[in-house]
């Protein structure tokens, strides 16, 4: 008894003692996000009390999905990081969107809001069944007076009439209650059609010399976030600055919730790559009709070309293929076939289906002591706008759920100093519209993306910026201003059509009116065109642009004009089109 109870207390003592290698949960802290136009880097921390040899930690509150080439880790003193291993976990509440663990959750209520009613439903069905029997056995008794029968067909009436109002409203109730489940139902079922991501765990061998803490900082990107720019844009009056509201609609679905996190927002874009695109000789060749031939009711196809052809045809080998070609398809020579690729995460090249070349999906890391490659992710960062790309440093926090959904970040706001003009294309519009013209936008950093127009305290509704065509000036679209009238009229009594020999001669005239109900001055641009002929049978003749700065080679007509308080100006241009009689015009308005 006296061994037996040794070793038992032998054993508690060793169950007692933490194990070497087990692995502990710690919860990561996210810190910071640097949030790409498509994609977020991602960086957290942790505090750890390591013993010494070997741990293993499963890191919580990780990104599911991530992208593991961009996966860093640092630990202080000392401490080496041996291996980690991301994983996805299904287990997690955050495994769906908020907004349908909002309905499930209104889904378990009404369930037994619905229990309820059904039990209630039941004891009230139970209730009439009793006062109906009773009824019977009274009404068999003949013995009853007058008066007794009398007064027991009163009490059944007033009892029977309160359960059966009671039960006609319980199955109302259940009825509504089927109906709001049914729609939950459906828009459960809906919202689980979009992606999305469950959160993850990322599992992290450390090696300590000596039992210490060290601070652990983890990042990497999460492909599941992005923003996209837009611009709210308020004028006043005309003649003044503009103020100009710089925002972002933040988005992100990685599986965690970022939860007081300082954010960045980059123009950079992780997705697209790095690496430069390597231009590869452009072969051309001639084209060889397939020929067929009949045999037996059968009609197959030939071979287009011999081998001897084959042969000829110029090529490459793999090592070309690897070093130099990308997105080339190799002909067929003998029995090989080469095939060259790239995806965004780098270059895989194939030789008779086996892989010859490509990145290597290992994880980068790094540690105070163990000092490995950086992350490439580092070359998609920059700070305002003196690298590659521009980004902007929020100052508040930020908590943005992974729901997919966008949330509105506040950039920044410029007062912008600007021109007004209207602008009219009466072919296409019968409106004016008024344009806020500004200069030395590059030093804004704009991208893409679409504007809200307020103008003399009003909403006039959205339109657009596209940096991508612009040169010096950026003309902004204040919207449509009904006080100016601009009229496009065809003259048909200047209308004529001629027959000159073999040839018809068509002449056309028009008449643009305009018309200032402002009280002061304006400025507007009015555009049209003339007809241009790529034919030399169709000619265009007796051309009449009136005031207007014409182009030749574009047909463009453009009106500088002035007007002032309650004036009307009138245009006029036209032209005469020359073609063969045989020949039938399109494109005439």
């Amino acid at each position: 008894m006296g061994y037996l109870k040794l070793a038992l207390i032998s054993a508690a003592i060793l169950l007692s003692l933490p194990r070497l290698g087990a692995e502990t949960k710690q919860k990561l802290t996210i810190k910071e996000a640097t949030i790409f136009l498509s994609g977020a880097e991602l960086v957290s921390t942790a505090n750890l009390s390591l013993h010494e040899g070997e741990n293993e930690i499963m890191f919580t509150n990780v990104a599911g999905n991530i992208n593991h080439q961009s996966l860093v880790i640092h630990a202080t003193n000392g401490v080496i990081v041996e291996s980690a291993t991301p994983m996805n976990n299904y287990l997690t509440p955050d495994a769906v969107s908020p907004r349908i663990k909002e309905m499930k959750d209104s889904l378990q209520l009404l369930n037994v809001n619905r229990a309820t009613a059904n039990n209630s439903l039941e004891v009230i069905n139970e209730y009439i069944n009793i006062i109906q029997t009773n009824r019977k056995v009274s009404g068999d008794n003949t013995g009853l007076s007058v008066a007794e029968l009398t007064k027991m067909l009163d009490l059944v009436s007033t009892r029977l009439e309160g359960y059966i109002n009671k039960k006609s409203a319980l199955v109302l109730q259940i009825a509504h209650i089927d109906d709001k489940m049914q729609k939950l139902n459906v828009q459960i079922n809906e919202e689980l059609q979009n992606e999305v991501v469950p959160g993850g765990q990322l599992l992290v061998k450390f090696y300590s010399k000596e039992a210490t803490n060290s601070a652990i900082n983890i990042s990497y990107v999460s492909p599941n976030a992005g923003w996209e720019p837009t611009y709210d844009i308020f004028a006043d009056v005309v003649n003044a600055p503009i103020r100009l509201v710089y925002k972002a609609n933040v988005h992100q679905n990685s599986g965690v919730a970022w939860n007081n996190v300082h954010i960045t927002l980059s123009t950079g874009n992780p997705i697209e790559g790095v690496q430069a695109p390597v231009l590869t000789p452009w072969y051309l060749g001639f084209y060889h009709p397939v020929a067929y031939n009949t045999n037996q009711n059968n009609i197959t196809k030939q071979t287009q070309l011999t081998q001897a052809d084959i042969a000829k045809l110029p090529t490459t080998n793999v090592t070309d293929i690897a070093s130099q070609s990308t997105s080339m398809y190799q002909a067929q020579r003998g029995n090989a076939l080469s095939i060259g690729g790239s995806r965004s995460e780098g270059t895989v090249y194939i030789v008779d289906g086996v892989r010859v070349a490509g990145n290597s999906s290992d994880f980068l890391y790094n540690s105070t002591t163990n000092n490995q490659s950086q992350s490439t992710v580092n070359s998609y960062v920059a700070v305002d706008n003196t690298g590659v790309n521009t980004s902007f440093d929020i100052d508040l926090p930020y908590t943005i759920p992974s729901d997919g959904q966008p949330h509105l970040v506040s950039i920044k706001s410029y007062n912008v100093p600007a021109t007004y003009r209207y602008y009219a294309v009466p072919k296409l519009d019968k409106d004016a519209f008024l344009q806020a013209r500004i200069t030395n936008w590059e030093d804004l950093n704009l991208l893409p993306g679409t504007t809200n127009i307020f103008y003399e305290g009003t909403y006039v509704g959205q339109g657009n910026i596209d940096v991508r065509n612009i040169k010096d000036t950026m003309n902004i679209s204040m919207g449509r201003d009904k006080k100016i009238m601009v009229k496009r009229e065809r003259d048909i009594k200047l209308r004529s059509v001629q027959n000159v020999g073999p040839n018809v001669r068509e002449t056309y005239a028009y008449t643009i009116t305009a018309r200032n109900n402002r009280k002061e001055s304006i400025n507007i641009v009015i555009l049209d065109h003339q007809p241009v002929s790529n034919d030399t049978k169709l000619e265009i003749e007796d051309k009449k642009t009136g005031t207007s700065t014409y182009d030749e080679k574009t047909g463009l007509m453009e009106w500088n004009l002035t007007l002032k308080a309650n004036e009307t100006i009138t245009e006029n241009f036209g032209f005469t089109i020359k073609y063969p009689k045989t020949r039938t015009l399109t494109n005439q308005n």
